[in-house]
């Protein structure tokens, strides 16, 4: 009986031991199916792979350069004094001045009333002649008035220095009038350009390059003279 109850413990301890050395233990290579995220079939971990976060478009800091534009003022008049020179055919070139009003009927439409006067000099003929006179002294008196239609043609802007600016206009100008010269009233037909600047709300200037045409029989010969007058003015709004 006690060789008996020998027997069954050793056959007990024996059995124990041999189950707990069959069991399967987990290779150190492997990972936990819990603790490690399935990949897809097919797929190989890249782990040089990084995330690239890209930087925020960089705006340009532009500034605008400010400039003192000339203020064009709201008054449809305009009254000008004009100075400069005049070439009458067959007379030489003297001097010529006069007035100007203009209204403005539209930003780029005016109507101008003029009036100069000049003095005509002595012809070639009468220099070479020795002591010929065609004209006395008061016919020699050269005086125009007219009323003409401009049209600004290219209105812009002049930058005269970095921060200041004024604005222009270049423009065409063409009319009629009367002229009184060699003791005669002339029917005359005027044309030209003339450039214009804004100095400020109520002054501009103006250059002006007119010709004017009239039939002249004063050397003996009815002919259409071209007078061309070249002037510089100065222009008020009112």
């Amino acid at each position: 009986m006690e060789i008996r109850l020998r027997i069954f413990l050793l056959s007990a301890v024996l059995l124990s031991t041999g189950c707990s050395s069959t069991a399967v233990k987990p290779s150190a290579g492997s990972s936990d199916s819990s603790s490690t995220p399935s990949q897809s079939v097919g797929s190989e971990p890249n782990p040089d792979k990084e995330i690239i976060q890209t930087d925020p478009v960089i705006q340009p800091d532009v500034k605008r350069r400010e400039v003192q534009e000339s203020d064009i003022n709201t008054e449809n008049f305009e009254i000008g004094a004009f100075f400069g020179f005049l070439s009458i055919e067959d007379f030489g070139t003297n001097p010529v001045y006069g007035f100007r009003l203009n209204y403005h009927v539209t930003e780029d439409l005016f109507l101008q009333g003029s009036i100069g006067q000049s003095e005509a000099g002595t012809t070639s003929f009468e220099r070479l002649s020795g002591g010929v006179v065609l004209l006395s002294d008061d016919e020699r008196q050269y005086t125009y008035y007219n009323i003409s239609l401009g049209y600004n043609l290219l209105p812009g802007e002049a930058f005269i220095t970095q921060n200041t600016t004024y604005n222009t206009a270049l423009y065409l100008i063409a009319g009629a009038g009367s002229t009184e010269f060699a003791g005669d009233d002339l029917f005359t037909i005027t044309w030209g350009a003339g450039y214009s600047i804004t100095a400020n709300g109520w002054l501009s200037i103006s250059l002006d390059f007119r010709d004017h045409l009239f039939d002249l029989a004063v050397t003996g010969e009815d002919k259409t003279t071209h007078n061309f007058e070249a002037t510089i003015g100065l222009n008020y709004y009112f």
